[in-house]
């Protein structure tokens, strides 16, 4: 159930709430190759009552668990890594990543929510006059 944007969010989330909505998250994540931040935030917020900055670092901590375990068993399958996209890819998004959590610091949590579905209304509306151009 989805909360108002202003409601304090619950003082005890069930574990089974959380891997409830981390299953469903890894089902469209692994059915469509889609997920991360723009999926599990929502779902950090709707779903598990967090707040905007604490979904944001919840997420982003969960996308790097991913991230390593996937790499891992990439790596020992003896695939073709390409790691001159990887490390320049890596280190810039580093740097974003300071950067956008120095923005993060001076926006609210609404604010942050609002930007936030604004930014996934323009990745939809991309992606949407992609597939179908």
């Amino acid at each position: 159930m989805l909360r108002p944007s202003g409601a304090e969010p619950p003082e005890h989330i069930r574990p089974t709430g959380a891997a409830g909505a981390g299953a469903g998250l890894g089902a469209v994540t692994g059915f469509l190759g889609v997920g991360g931040g723009f999926l599990a935030v929502p779902a950090l917020v709707g779903v598990l009552g967090l707040r905007m900055k604490q979904a944001v670092g919840t997420s982003l901590l969960v996308i790097t668990v991913n991230s390593l375990a996937a790499l891992t068993a990439r790596a020992g399958t003896g695939g073709d890594l390409r790691w001159e996209v990887i490390a320049p890819f890596t280190g810039a998004a580093i740097l974003g990543a300071w950067d956008g959590k120095r923005l993060a610091s001076k926006i609210t949590g609404p604010t942050l929510q609002r930007v936030f579905a604004f930014v996934l209304l323009g990745v939809a509306a991309f992606m949407l006059v992609d597939a179908i151009a």
